[in-house]
């Protein structure tokens, strides 16, 4: 006998209906048969099934059982194809009967299945679900650790179960299923953060270039001496950062379920990512690959934070491979086996030292660094990915005085409503098209950002003394009209200028 079961399979962050066909046949000698381009993983579930299907209590068929995988030119990988094949050896078998009113055809069958027959959480859900809805399925059958994150896509029916003995009593008609119920979605209420700005004494002005950057999406460099507060300014970024919207938080979580990253049964990724990667880390941690091509940290950042200490530590053709993605926001992987790409819109916040040992040009503690040693240090980051860098901080040490005082300092709640109104702004102006200032075009600069005669002149002025390229004028253009916004500025005034300008303000390597 012969049966289908559909599943999905999910490529980069899409998903793609995959048709599981399985024949039972009492010709022949009894032999367990997979193709479809199957991996490792898919290849090994024919020993978990035999052992699920005989520890719920039913008979593992004695025959030639055929199992296909289609589309058979797709390749296939990961144990989530468990439970549909289970089901469809015992529909084939006769085992089982649709009994119950829940049509198979119009559901997507997704689960691990341990040994005893319980159903394990599985990653990549999300996608999945998301395809149901996409090609008309009704229903979605997924692991009860997994049926949070499955409701979030709303016109699916989720059935979820705990063993592969529930799935058959229920389509037996032996046992009652009642669907998932979507829980309530409170995206940026009660958000409750590590770091706050409060906690932070002096450093008024890194904190006021981290509020234009957080309202505009713009990159940041901190640069000063240890024990100057860099690493607690960025901890702290975060908490003023707008909370995600609901596409925001479906494309971050899509990215999480396929890395595997989503924590068992949470429904979303509620607040923006905040990635810290160690300075040891390889390039293809960086931006993904692998055999089986597995998002890397950039895109586990997207629509969050990038954070990279001790910047110069990174090996250089690590740093390099930044170049593109922070142009383009995304990356695109490619390998012989295909190419796959994933989103990248982040915002990089790095930190550094002025020196080896640090204390360059700090006024109580003297360098110890040779030229040559600086010199070394410094061209460790190329000028190429430095002039993609939107602001250019220093963060001196924080005078006596600042750090004693009892005083509290701006809470991260007031600064992240000036920051909310600004995002508001430019979310109107961009009709939700793109979200940020960041992310403008060529086209969209030359429309929205128009500059007063002062400005302009100014502005013509600081592209010879700073000597900026192209993209270096373009980025103080989408910098003065983030600073504008947070003004509550139509028009970019000759101070929103200036400040831009004062961010562009940096050593040459």
């Amino acid at each position: 006998m012969l049966s289908k079961i559909y599943s999905g399979a999910n490529i980069g962050l899409d998903a793609v209906t995959v048709t599981v066909e399985v024949d039972v046949s009492s010709t022949g000698l009894p032999h367990f048969i997979m193709v479809g381009l199957a991996d490792r993983a898919v290849e090994e579930s024919k020993e978990r099934v035999r052992s699920a299907i005989r520890n719920s209590k039913v008979e593992f068929p004695d025959h030639k059982i055929t199992i296909n995988l289609a589309p058979a030119d797709l390749p296939k990988e990961g144990p989530h194809y468990d439970l549909p094949i289970a089901l469809g050896i015992l529909l084939a078998s006769g085992q089982i009967t649709n009994r119950a009113g829940i049509d198979l055809n119009q559901s997507l069958v997704v689960g691990e299945l341990s040994l005893d027959g319980t159903l394990r959480y599985t990653r990549g859900i999300l996608p999945i679900a998301l395809l149901a809805k996409s090609s008309g399925f009704q229903k979605i059958i997924v692991p009860f650790e997994n049926a949070k994150e499955a409701s979030v896509v709303e016109g699916v029916e989720v059935l979820a179960f705990h063993s592969l003995s529930e799935v058959m009593r229920v389509i037996l008609g032996q046992q009652d299923l009642t669907p998932f119920v979507r829980e309530n979605l409170n995206l940026g209420e009660d958000l409750i953060f590590e770091y706050d700005f409060s906690q932070i004494k002096g450093q008024e002005m890194a904190k006021r270039a981290l509020e234009v950057a957080a309202a505009g999406g713009h990159n940041i460099l901190l640069k000063g001496p240890p024990g100057a507060g860099k690493t607690m300014l960025a901890r702290a970024f975060p908490s003023i950062l707008p909370p995600l919207s609901f596409e925001e938080a479906i494309e971050v979580t899509k990215i999480y379920s396929i890395a595997g990253l989503l924590e068992s049964g949470k429904s979303l990724v509620t607040t923006r990512p905040f990635r810290s990667p160690h300075h040891t880390a390889s390039h293809v941690g960086l931006i993904g690959g692998g055999n089986n091509i597995r998002p890397g940290e950039i895109s586990l950042a997207h629509r969050g934070v990038l954070f990279l200490d001790e910047l110069p530590e990174f090996p250089r053709q690590v740093l390099e491979v930044l170049r593109q993605p922070v142009e383009d926001h995304k990356v695109t992987i490619s390998r012989s086996s295909g190419s796959l790409t994933f989103p990248a819109q982040f915002i990089l916040l790095a930190a550094q030292n002025p020196c080896p040992c640090g204390f360059l040009g700090d006024l109580k503690k003297s360098c110890t660094c040779m030229p040559g040693q600086i010199a070394k240090y410094r061209k460790r980051i190329s000028g190429p990915l430095l002039d993609r860098i939107d602001i250019y901080l220093e963060v001196p040490a924080v005078a006596v005085d600042k750090l004693t005082t009892g005083e509290d300092a701006e809470s991260s709640h007031q600064i992240r409503d000036r920051v909310n109104k600004a995002r508001r702004t430019q979310k109107t102006r961009f009709g939700g098209r793109i979200l940020t200032n960041s992310e403008m075009t060529n086209q969209d600069i030359k429309q929205f950002c128009s500059i007063t005669s002062e400005g302009l002149e100014i502005l013509k002025k600081a592209i010879s003394s700073l000597n900026l390229s192209a993209r270096g004028y373009h980025r103080v253009l989408k910098l003065s009209r983030t600073i504008a916004d947070i003004s509550n500025s139509d028009n970019i005034q000759l101070e929103h200028i200036a400040e831009a300008l004062q961010y562009r303000l940096r050593e040459e390597i």
